[in-house]
């Protein structure tokens, strides 16, 4: 990874349907990976080129719009650059972000691809009932940490696999934060 330093203009080009963002908040997510090497396949889904920023779902704050439905100062979610500043197309913003009674930066996570993937995978495809057994795969990932948090929640016996001591201790971790909390 190479960090590039530069002189920008932070003006939208005249007449563009375009968003200048500044971005807040970059998610790291797993399918990442799969975009870092050419895979058949993936169509709708551009591989990174070297030399170039990332891409991927980020938090930014609007600075300059083309686009009538985004104005200055607006809050927003969806597809941008590893970057400081981001000039994206408005079709990669996939929502304004209306409420910020929380942390902008659960948008990148229990509110991002990584909640959305185990909320679906657990309460859409798994249907728990208080009471099932559930094992989690990488229980100390982004998406099993949270499906783990969702059975235990539910009333689900959870048994989590993790691949190293280290991550074996987060999950003890977690499982601690959350008995404080839930008070369990």
């Amino acid at each position: 990874m190479d960090i590039v330093e530069g002189t920008i203009s932070l003006n939208l080009p005249e007449g563009s349907n375009e968003v200048l963002l500044k971005n807040l908040y970059l998610s790291c997510d797993p399918y990442m990976q799969m975009l870092m090497s050419k895979i058949e396949g993936l169509e709708g889904f551009g591989t990174y080129s070297p030399g170039s920023p990332l891409t991927g779902y980020g938090v930014a704050k609007v600075l300059e719009s083309g686009h009538p439905d985004y104005k200055k100062g607006d809050l927003v979610w969806g597809f941008t650059k590893w970057e400081e500043h981001s000039l994206v197309p408005s079709s990669q913003i996939l929502f304004k972000i209306e409420h910020t009674d929380v942390p902008l930066s659960y948008y990148i996570g229990i509110l991002g691809i990584p909640g959305m993937t185990a909320y679906a995978g657990f309460f859409e495809v798994g249907l728990p009932k208080k009471g099932d057994r559930v094992f989690v795969s990488a229980a100390s990932g982004a998406v099993g940490q949270l499906v783990g948090q969702f059975a235990k929640f539910t009333g689900c016996y959870v048994v989590g696999s993790a691949g190293s001591k280290d991550k074996v201790f987060i999950l003890f971790l977690l499982l601690y934060i959350y008995l404080l909390v839930c008070g369990k």
